[in-house]
């Protein structure tokens, strides 16, 4: 019985908000980033948005430690490290984004037409990559099928997952209808 009640508490809940659970078989959205974030607050912001997402689709943050000894490397060495690190966790199945200073730049309406393309192309996982301090190793670019840009200002790392997170969040509250989003 507690089952059922939580999920018609959640149906309740979701169609009080024109939510649509998402069915299991719907694209996920997969965030992989190097380092750890220290500050709490920052953590308890990247939950309230990915418990926010879990109304549309999963969405994953996943956290690569900070490469051991890397103030002894060369940033060749750390970004081919650190590449290693991103290919254990990509399939070949999967749709790949660098988040990099040179992506392509979205307006908040073209970030939703956006996912609703990769929706529509049928990717089960999509993953968008936070590189470390020094960016990406040229073999993950050339596993990659594109790059996005936030901003052409520079943040730091941890800021960045919050921000993106926040801009999938408002990608779909756009894609829905709902009145998070003013134009």
């Amino acid at each position: 019985m507690p089952f059922r009640k939580a999920k018609e508490s959640y149906e309740k809940q979701a169609d009080s908000r024109n939510f649509k659970a998402p069915k299991p078989d719907s694209m996920q959205i997969k965030i992989i980033a190097i380092g750890k974030t220290d500050e709490r607050e920052l953590e308890a912001l990247y939950a309230k948005y990915l418990k926010r997402l879990q109304f549309y689709l999963k969405v994953e943050l996943e956290v690569i430690p900070d490469i051991k000894g890397a103030k002894n490397l060369s940033e060749s060495s750390q970004k081919e490290k650190e590449a290693v690190l991103f290919l254990k966790r990509i399939q070949d199945s999967d749709r790949v984004y660098l988040l990099d200073e040179g992506g392509k730049l979205f307006t908040s309406k073209e970030f939703s037409e956006f996912w609703q393309k990769q929706m529509n192309a049928g990717w089960k996982q999509v993953i968008l990559l936070i590189g470390g301090p020094y960016g990406f190793d040229s073999t993950i670019y050339d596993r990659a099928d594109g790059t996005l840009s936030l901003s052409k200002m520079t943040f730091s790392h941890q800021m960045v997952r919050l921000f993106l997170l926040e801009q999938v969040y408002r990608a779909y509250t756009i894609l829905n209808g709902e009145p998070y989003h003013h134009e």
